[in-house]
């Protein structure tokens, strides 16, 4: 099983022959933990977006919810799973990484069982908030085992802990493209089909996380003090992290607001996003590895970090210098494209250099208490732009305004970005919290 993963990308992402040696070879080095974890991260993404691309049509059509409840019952699911993000790092830190993965695999398993039969509104609603809650468990515990991972990775020599990041950000992005295939093939039957599907993944996950996941992980320590988040809120440097990465998340967020509205003003439908998604995803799987390595070569976390951040904002800015000519049809599609386009690019740039950057600022013992809070004070952060992105698309405002505003916040946000990461190798490996 182990080693589809690099025949996958051997195959079909691009480059020399060398270039897909140096792949496997990197695979080769990372010890049996670390690709336990980056699989794991592929299944975990094809057994969620196996489902969640068709809840929102199931809710209004088989349910019967309206409008207005779908949506509210998606921003539950999103709030319990980012908005928790911080409660199963700090689970992490207390407990340690196995049991609350395996606790998260079986409330996923309950959660899609329980969704695939639920008919009335509320069993809906309980369902996706076990389903969003799993994911709050065990996604912060395999991401903070990651970084702690590339850090020692790193440290003994193999080459920049950011490989492993992009690594682990490629299988993820590999499963969010093959999820939906499988869903789209099991709702030919029904979408009950597709939430067993989905749970069925989770079965087999849970039980190789107990068959191979180690009782105790070398390194990590655990940390039964409290205070932790008051220690986490008087940090600075990790505030700023994240403020920064909340930043490049709005204006990802804008793949699901803005965007659509610009594709059906350019083409009077919404048909051609399904083609956008689907370039955005091939490119992290293809490109995602290339350009970690380049990075991690060539770049500090400061400078990744500042060059996603720049790229993410010329993506909203070209789209806001294209507006004023009204373009539609093909040509219309064109800034929609490249903002689609740079928007990856950054992400690429962005995504593992956060992650590698969090075990450098986080406190001893907290790195699962770290993991968490960057995706909840960030996702928080999208939270409230995305209400006032909302508001500016309804506005009336010039047609390059809406965008230009978007553009402003990760450009700005280079200048909170934290300087001079810490890499002292004790601090960095003791904070892996449990």
């Amino acid at each position: 099983m182990t080693d589809l993963f690099p025949r996958f990308l051997t195959r079909w992402a691009p480059g020399t022959p060398r270039a897909a040696r140096r792949r496997e070879r990197t695979w080769a080095r990372l010890s049996p933990l670390l690709r336990l974890l980056i699989l794991t991260q592929l299944a975990f993404n094809v057994g969620f977006f196996a489902v969640l691309p068709f809840l929102a049509e199931h809710l209004g059509t088989a349910v019967g919810m309206a409008g207005w409840t779908v949506g509210f019952v998606l921003g539950l699911r999103t709030f319990s799973q980012q908005g928790l993000f911080v409660v199963g790092g700090w689970l992490v830190d207390r407990y340690g990484v196995r049991p609350v993965v395996l606790a998260g695999c079986a409330l996923r398993i309950a959660g899609f069982a329980w969704l695939g039969y639920a008919e009335a509104a509320w069993t809906v609603t309980g369902a996706v908030l076990l389903i969003g809650f799993a994911a709050a468990l065990f996604s912060p515990a395999v991401e903070s085992e990651v970084a702690r991972q590339a850090v020692v990775w790193e440290e003994e020599g193999h080459g920049s802990r950011t490989r492993v990041l992009a690594l682990f950000s490629t299988a993820g992005q590999a499963g969010a493209f093959a999820g939906p295939l499988l869903g789209g093939l099991l709702l030919a039957v029904d979408f009950r089909a597709v939430c067993l599907a989905g749970a069925g993944v989770f079965v087999l996950v849970l039980a190789g996380h107990a068959r191979l996941m180690p009782q105790h992980l070398p390194g990590r320590v655990r940390t039964r003090e409290r205070g932790g988040a008051r220690v986490l809120l008087r940090n600075r440097r990790f505030l700023a992290l994240c403020c920064a990465y909340g930043t490049y998340l709005l204006a990802y967020n804008q793949l699901y607001l803005a965007l659509p509205e610009e594709v059906e003003r350019a083409t009077g439908s919404q048909a051609p996003l399904s083609w956008l998604f689907a370039l955005s995803s091939l490119l992290v799987v293809c490109a995602q590895l290339p350009v970690g390595r380049w990075a991690g070569d060539r770049l500090d976390l400061h400078r990744s970090m500042t060059a996603g951040l720049l790229l993410v904002a010329a993506g909203c800015a070209v789209v806001a210098a294209a507006r004023p000519a009204g373009w539609t049809g093909l040509a219309g599609l064109l800034p929609a494209t490249a903002y689609v386009v740079l928007l990856t690019l950054g992400q690429m740039l962005i995504v593992p250099a956060a992650r590698a950057w969090v075990p450098d600022l986080a406190e001893s013992g907290r790195l699962g208490l770290y993991t968490g809070a960057l995706s909840s004070v960030s996702g928080l952060m999208v939270l409230a732009g995305s209400s006032a992105t909302g508001s500016l698309l309804d506005l009336g405002l010039p047609p390059a305004l809406p965008w230009l505003l978007l553009a402003a916040p990760p450009a700005l946000a280079v200048a909170l970005l934290p300087h001079g990461p810490e890499r002292a190798a004790g601090r960095a490996r003791g904070a892996a919290g449990a």
